[in-house]
């Protein structure tokens, strides 16, 4: 486990945690963060994925607002300042610095050269640009905030995508999540998986909707995703 520093497209520079997996060369996943920062949560992800034997490199997309960003769920104040964080975020710059995250870990001799990416909330959303704007292997999403207003992206995925739906996100509302369901129920390339009774962050270890069975299912198949599209 180590920080690296990674080139933006723009100009400038942000920090990533990295994993190494016992054995390389191996598949590349960019890890994408919640609202959080790359906190301890996401950390222990990334070291999760290694364990699951991929090379697992998480970039802080708050760094052109304030670098180093790490949050809980625990308290009011953080909420605020995540939130904050998420809106004061240029969306599209921040896929370009998992673009270039996804250069960077292809770039590794750690790495296989096939690489994809993996998010949780924030994160879930932009791992759905990432499947429409970038030639990642393949893409997961879990919980993504407001992807049914994304849906106009959706021509331009051509590489698998995997969505873990929550049924009852409270960032959501039954009217949208259903028109995210029905538009990619079609889609060559995109798979979605409801959670029936699930709330947001269903995934997130010691969170406050934390759902082990929910969890573990979602887990495995995004493992069984990545070890088939990225071997």
């Amino acid at each position: 486990m180590s920080e690296v520093m990674i080139d933006a497209a723009d100009g400038g520079r942000f920090s990533a945690y990295v994993a190494k997996p016992a054995m390389t060369p191996a598949g590349g996943l960019v890890v994408i963060q919640e609202i959080f920062g790359i906190n301890a949560v996401m950390r222990e992800l990334c070291d999760w994925y290694a364990a699951q034997g991929f090379l697992a490199v998480c970039p802080d997309l708050f760094w052109r607002q304030q670098p180093g960003v790490q949050l809980t769920d625990k308290t009011e104040a953080e909420w605020n300042q995540a939130f904050a964080l998420m809106n004061g975020m240029d969306q599209d710059k921040a896929v370009d610095d998992l673009k270039a995250t996804l250069a960077w870990v292809r770039g590794q001799d750690d790495c296989t050269g096939k690489a994809g990416s993996v998010g949780y909330c924030l994160g879930g959303r932009l791992a759905f640009l990432m499947a429409a704007r970038s030639d990642a292997d393949a893409n997961v999403g879990y919980y993504g905030v407001g992807l049914e207003g994304l849906l106009g992206e959706a021509p331009k995925i051509g590489k698998p995508l995997l969505l873990h739906v929550a049924e009852d996100d409270k960032f959501s509302s039954p009217d949208k999540r259903d028109a995210l369901l029905a538009g990619v129920k079609d889609h060559t390339w995109v798979t979605a998986k409801l959670y029936p009774g699930m709330d947001h962050a269903f995934a997130r270890p010691g969170g406050e909707h934390y759902d082990k069975d929910a969890a573990d299912e979602a887990n495995r198949l995004t493992v069984e995703f990545f070890r088939t599209h990225l071997a």
